[in-house]
């Protein structure tokens, strides 16, 4: 008899108890003795019983609230992909009384990471979706969440010490060391690359940045020691300079032919190729955003990484609605692919959905 038939009178006759036991049985209310509770179980197994954890959430008739916690964002495609995908799951989530609050925070701010952490935590939210500022910053907010008992999903940035229900985001050491070793595939004649950065006192934008630098820098000193890996750094909030910046750059090291930057602004150095007619140099980065898309169409972006931004937000708030509201058992380390993406296939990079 399939599962979704069975009926509580039906394991009552089989465990030769009363539907009332039955009914306490499987919502786990006490006032039944062992030997009742032994037999009804006996017979949930012989029948291979699966109670419907959908209609039993429905049943219960709350609410669930959702917060994602993220950088503070005007125009950047892969945040807004996040963001999309954490809403999409919530709509799809929404009969069972699933809703997303987003709180914002200033990227490279630890103090705004604080102040905004504190105010998530006045909401009492049933499950948290954070991404991660400083480790420091990340783990006073963890730290309170697990006091509270309140379950949470580190997205982007893995930090496994902060012991969260589940991360969502590339392995970004293998992530680098794989960068490496597709860019030095069409650059292994050259003495030098050079690597962007863009910079706010000092700092890249994320952990997950610095990790794939190491992983990249790991692969070139095992195989390709000998390259020189020159430095760019453009300043976050001065975007008038990077023209002259990186014409600098170019005018003084003519030997240069392949870039690569570890986050989804390849574009600042594949647009200024294109102005400045430099049809020989080539820059390698991170993430499907229209910006670079049309960079690799037009052939200044040589290779991108994809890392699937709205695929990770729709799966956080998927699992936060499976642990939370279902109950079921999650999955605590997923890896996004790492997609290598060229102009011969970039048209065919696709959203995808999970559940």
């Amino acid at each position: 008899m399939a599962s979704d038939k069975i009926r509580i009178k039906d394991i009552a006759q089989r465990a030769g108890v009363s539907v009332g036991t039955v009914d306490r049985v499987l919502h786990d209310r006490p006032n039944v003795s062992k030997t009742a509770r032994e037999k009804v179980e006996k017979a949930l197994e012989e029948m291979d019983y699966q109670p419907n954890m959908y209609a039993s959430a429905l049943a219960y008739n709350r609410d669930y609230h959702f917060y994602l916690l993220m950088p503070s964002h005007e125009n950047e495609a892969y945040w807004d992909e996040v963001e999309e995908g954490a809403k999409g799951a919530t709509d799809r989530r929404r009969d069972f009384g699933a809703s997303l609050h987003i709180m914002y925070f200033e990227r490279f701010n630890a103090a705004s990471f604080t102040k905004t952490a504190r105010e998530c935590l006045k909401e009492n939210p049933d499950g948290v979706i954070v991404v991660p500022a400083t480790l420091e910053a990340t783990r006073q907010f963890t730290d309170k969440l697990h006091e509270h008992h309140i379950p949470f999903i580190l997205l982007d940035s893995y930090m496994p010490d902060l012991k969260p229900l589940a991360f969502y985001g590339q392995d970004s050491f293998q992530s680098g060391y794989f960068a490496a070793r597709m860019l030095m595939l069409i650059a292994q004649k050259e003495k030098e690359i050079m690597m962007m950065k863009l910079l706010k006192d000092g700092q890249v934008g994320s952990k997950q940045q610095m990790n794939r630098e190491t992983g990249f820098r790991h692969y070139m000193t095992d195989h390709f020691p000998a390259v020189k890996i020159s430095e760019v750094d453009l300043p976050w909030d001065q975007p008038d300079s990077y023209d002259q910046l990186l014409e600098d750059f170019f005018s003084k090291h003519p030997d240069v032919h392949h870039c690569i930057t570890f986050n989804s602004k390849a574009h600042i150095v594949g647009e200024f190729l294109l102005r400045s007619n430099r049809r020989d140099v080539q820059i390698m980065g991170y993430d499907m955003v229209p910006k670079n898309a049309e960079c690799v169409r037009q052939g200044s972006i040589s290779f991108l990484l994809a890392q699937h931004a709205y695929m990770q937000g729709y799966a956080c708030i998927w699992t936060l609605f499976d642990a939370i509201v279902l109950k079921k058992e999650v999955t605590p380390v997923n890896y996004m692919p790492i997609e290598l993406l060229t102009r011969e296939n970039i048209d065919f990079y696709r959203r995808e959905n999970i559940g």
